[in-house]
């Protein structure tokens, strides 16, 4: 019998499983997330190779005219060496790791969870799936605030593949799609796109597309021909934050 137990363990039947317990599941970018990965030995000894964390996301990418949602991985983590699981065991390893700087925001059609998995020779790779929230840190909130403030409504917010030129580490960048319905741009904006892009420093560099509204036949032409956009970069601190958005307004106002 113990020959049909190793033999199944290979193909994944009665073999070690892991279940990941989060201290919470709500953060901002760059708080440190604790946990702790429970393991549970199957019905023969098993040597795991590695245990991983993996923090992932979709993004939007386009193709032949086709837009289709891909998983990316947005950071990875090892967690302890070698060891062997017995059977039946039971093991608890903590761990702690800081969310990256860059991972979206729990907005609009973006998600982010943490995947947790075992490496075991010969078996089936154990995995758990955790959801986290990531919510804007008091920076990122003055900006959504100041946004607002200016009349702007929030319209749609997704990761979407990004040109070398505007990403960063990742192949993606998360877009924040405004529309004016009230304050002084309505009627002079089609719509604001927003880019957050926070740096090491505590500074968020801002990208925004000012899309203006087509005036007359110039304009027209202007829009056909995708001149009434223009892409605006802006950093800004905490300490910017009581001015944020008169700054941003300012901006807007030179290329609207």
């Amino acid at each position: 019998m113990a020959f049909f137990d190793k033999v199944f363990a290979s193909v994944g039947i009665g073999s070690a499983t892991v279940d990941t317990k989060l201290e919470r599941d709500r953060y901002t970018p760059g708080e440190t997330i604790n946990g702790v990965v429970e393991i549970r030995g199957g019905k023969v000894d098993q040597q795991v190779d590695d245990i991983y964390l993996s923090l992932n996301t979709t993004y939007l990418k386009e193709s032949d005219d086709k837009k289709y949602n891909v998983t990316a991985t947005i950071d990875r983590f090892r967690i302890t060496s070698p060891f062997t699981i017995g059977k039946n065991e039971r093991k608890e390893i903590p761990f702690s790791f800081q969310l990256p700087l860059d991972t979206p925001l729990s907005i609009g059609r973006s998600k982010i969870w943490v995947t947790t998995g075992l490496d075991i020779k010969n078996a089936v790779d154990p995995g758990d799936k955790d959801f986290i929230q990531v919510v804007p840190n008091q920076l990122m909130n003055a900006i959504f605030n100041a946004v607002d403030g200016l009349g702007f409504r929030l319209r749609e917010a997704d990761c979407e593949e990004a040109s070398y030129k505007v990403r960063g580490r990742l192949p993606f960048v998360q877009e924040f799609e405004y529309v004016p319905t009230s304050g002084p741009f309505r009627g002079r904006l089609d719509e604001l796109e927003v880019v957050m892009r926070p740096s090491g420093n505590g500074a968020i560099e801002l990208l925004l597309q000012v899309d203006r509204r087509a005036r007359g036949l110039g304009g027209l032409f202007a829009e056909a021909a995708g001149l009434d956009e223009t892409n605006v970069r802006l950093t800004v601190t905490s300490a910017d934050i009581p001015n944020l958005q008169q700054q941003i307004q300012s901006v807007i106002q030179r290329f609207s």
